[in-house]
């Protein structure tokens, strides 16, 4: 289960937005976005819209189509990081980030990378705590099907995985 971010050391605020804020781990540097308002399953936390479009992936882009990879924008949503237990999901047709189940104020915002990515520009070793850990995060080519069925993904990721499971 994602926990609300809660560090000894405060985390300080990167950067504030409309619903979320930035903020940085004192301990480990890193950044991560965080709700600043309670939200149900189903609601719009935000639109999000292509910032750049690339014909290859980067550790940054959300995959669209075979060849197509964007960047989003605004660009903070890019510190929406993984996790195999999410909470948001980005809709990459209405282009909408959409709860997946009830947030709190102060929770961390994550997504399952492989519901948007193939096969991943960076693959990583997860350390996202949850039960259902999938431990090597390396996009949803990489993970079993009745397994990546249990996610919400993106309707290419959809497609993709129906081609994958005929042949």
């Amino acid at each position: 289960m994602i926990q609300p971010v809660t560090i000894k050391n405060k985390p300080s605020v990167f950067s504030s937005h409309e619903f979320a804020a930035v903020v940085v781990n004192s301990l480990s540097g890193e950044k991560s976005l965080v709700s600043l308002s309670n939200f149900k399953m189903g609601d719009v936390l935000t639109v999000f819209f292509a910032g750049n479009t690339f014909y290859v992936p980067n550790y940054l882009t959300i995959q669209i189509d075979t060849n197509t990879h964007i960047s989003l924008s605004p660009e903070f949503l890019q510190y929406t990081n993984h996790s195999c237990n999410p909470n948001v999901f980005f809709d990459t047709n209405s282009m909408q980030l959409i709860a997946l189940k009830e947030i709190s104020a102060k929770d961390q915002l994550c997504f399952f990378y492989p519901s948007t990515e193939l096969d991943m520009a960076q693959p990583f070793e997860c350390r996202c705590g949850s039960n259902n850990c999938l431990h090597t995060i390396r996009g949803a080519l990489h993970v079993p099907i009745d397994l990546l069925l249990k996610y919400k993904l993106t309707d290419f990721v959809q497609r993709e995985i129906g081609k994958k499971s005929i042949s």
